[in-house]
């Protein structure tokens, strides 16, 4: 899977066999799309805490919070994605991309967090049913699946390629969801007074957001401990390096990602012929990017006259030269 970006395929060949390609993309930032979402969602905070007073509707109260906690996942969103366009700079050279893995792991953490405190409240309202205003619960649930669909929809786009926007993504398709099973149950409760269909509902919402969630908590945690990006084809990767004309061996291949959109290689290419050119290394690099969804590469070239090993990979106490 390779992302669409255009990329300088310039190289700088080194005199000690170093090559550095840095493909530059502009990172996906979704800046006015998170403006809207935040702006819609305050709106819909204060107009569902103001009728849950009104309604002396517990529920509607404590969506208004769960949705006040979405509006400061997306202000997190929103800083990382503008964070990830800041130049390098000599303290951070790679700029300041992996905010958006950040943003993203807390985002699925804010959501398993909110699924706990909903599921909590649930189990307790079996036990004491609460009256609920039926009518006024379901109209402004509806309200509630209409501002989070238009934002889920705002999202859409930039949640194939970005883990941070699909973060997003999912925590407007889980309110959506919530205001719902709201509405539903307040119909239902309106026609039939079975206060307990609530927590039942809330109990059911919480495991379809617990199921979608899980994949992005998990990418997420990946990611930010410098897991090989789930999209690129490692093993492949590394075949087409060996194949590669006049490379006898490869070592210390190292795959991470630097953002929710960027990943970087580095790998030593041991090349018995010395180094092939920079024409030669552009081709990888190109290679690189286009087949594997590289966008940062460093291929150090050896001729194999020592040995090297990295230092990751052997004894414990042992004398590396890396």
């Amino acid at each position: 899977m390779a992302h669409n970006h255009t990329h300088d395929h310039s190289g700088h060949a080194h005199g000690d066999g170093h090559h550095h390609h840095h493909h530059h993309g502009d990172p996906n930032t979704q800046g006015r799309t998170f403006a809207i979402a935040i702006a819609l969602n305050m709106i819909f905070v204060v107009i569902e805490l103001a009728y849950g007073v009104i309604a002396n509707s517990t529920a509607l109260m404590a969506d208004a919070g769960h949705n006040l906690s979405d509006v400061l996942g997306l202000l997190l969103a929103m800083g990382a994605a503008m964070l990830a366009r800041r130049t390098p700079s000599g303290r951070f050279t790679y700029g300041l991309r992996s905010t958006s893995i950040l943003a993203a792991l807390a985002n699925a953490m804010f959501l398993m967090v909110a699924c706990g405190i909903i599921a909590w409240e649930a189990v307790h309202r079996f036990a004491e049913p609460h009256a609920v205003a039926g009518l006024t619960v379901s109209l402004v649930a509806c309200i509630g699946i209409l501002v989070n669909g238009i934002s889920a929809w705002l999202f859409v786009k930039g949640s194939k390629d970005d883990l941070n926007v699909r973060g997003a993504y999912l925590h407007m398709m889980a309110d959506a969801a919530v205001s719902l099973g709201v509405a539903v149950a307040g119909v239902a409760i309106l026609f039939t007074g079975w206060y307990w269909l609530d927590p039942v509902i809330s109990l059911v919402i919480v495991a379809v957001i617990v199921m979608g969630t899980w994949g992005l908590l998990r990418e997420s945690l990946q990611l930010a401990m410098n897991a090989v990006p789930a999209h690129i084809d490692a093993p492949g990767l590394e075949t087409y390096l060996r194949q590669c004309r006049g490379v006898s061996d490869i070592h210390d291949l190292h795959i991470w990602g630097m953002s929710t959109t960027e990943s970087a290689l580095t790998v030593h290419l041991v090349m018995p012929e010395g180094y092939p050119g920079d024409a030669f290394m552009d081709d990888i690099a190109c290679t690189l990017q286009e087949r594997f969804a590289i966008q940062h590469c460093t291929l150090q070239v050896e001729q194999g006259t020592t040995s090297h090993a990295c230092v990751l990979h052997a004894a414990p106490g042992a004398a590396h030269i890396h």
